[in-house]
């Protein structure tokens, strides 16, 4: 399976490069990032416009702006595409869904298959809870991460929210509102510091006890083989989106 790294210069890309030419039967077939350098074991483009070979797979851990050139490329080429990059806007998941109907696209905020696992019990706990216990969320990562909060954790509020019976609405600064909670509410908060890889904790609090869903990651290897294991899974597929939750019910 030949592979193309989009965003090959940056942290996660780094990893990911790494592991790919570890896999034995995953191919490096190239990298792109408007910033990197070509002196790499593999040929680095920064433009899409620069590749004229074949690939099997582009994997996307890179940033919001670069998801134009991106898109055009895997819908020019016909070739399936992992998208981990975190922070875009509404218009540009737009997008995202519309490539999909060309071309299959697997679009996951998080790749870790234990926080596919977080998700579907908070979603579980939420059905149970639901209108009888607060809900809010926490989220820990590095201090070089741009997005608060994390797009896993809007994932995980998402989730939650479509669950509880009632309409949230999501609270991400509460010093500003001065006011007591209003238990139709999740609150959201961010924490940045140091070398964190990232952690997210779910908690439910009711009267005299607390619940917490918690999932912590020590390594970005996990999210690098996720998306390697994403682009293995779309290998053959038809044209659409595709998530963790398409993944899991598959393994």
């Amino acid at each position: 399976m030949k592979l193309i790294v989009s965003g090959c210069g940056g942290t996660m890309g780094k990893v990911l490069t790494q592991m790919i030419q570890e896999q034995t039967d995953c191919q490096l077939a190239a990298g792109f990032d408007p910033r990197e350098e070509s002196s790499q074991s593999f040929p680095v483009f920064h433009r899409w416009e620069d590749w004229n070979g074949s690939c099997d797979g582009v994997i996307d851990f890179s940033h919001p702006d670069n998801l134009d050139g991106l898109l055009r490329f895997v819908g020019t080429n016909k070739v399936p595409a992992v998208i981990a990059t975190t922070g875009f806007t509404q218009q540009q998941i737009d997008r995202i869904h519309k490539a999909s109907l060309e071309v299959p696209v697997f679009f996951s905020a998080n790749m870790s298959l234990g926080v596919s696992l977080m998700r579907e019990l908070c979603v579980k706990a939420a059905k149970v809870l639901g209108g009888q216990y607060d809900v809010e969320l926490v989220e820990k990562h590095h201090h070089m991460k741009v997005d608060a909060p994390s797009g896993t954790a809007l994932m995980l509020a998402d989730a939650v929210a479509e669950a509880l019976p009632y309409q949230p609405r999501y609270v991400y600064d509460r010093h500003s509102v001065r006011a007591k909670r209003d238990p139709h509410e999740i609150g959201i908060h961010s924490v940045r510091g140091g070398t964190l890889v990232g952690e997210h904790e779910m908690i439910f609090a009711g009267e005299d006890e607390v619940i917490t869903i918690t999932h912590t990651a020590y390594s970005k290897k996990i999210f690098a083989q996720g998306a390697i294991n994403a682009a293995r899974f779309l290998q053959g597929k038809k044209p659409g989106l595709y998530t963790m939750a398409d993944l899991v019910e598959q393994a």
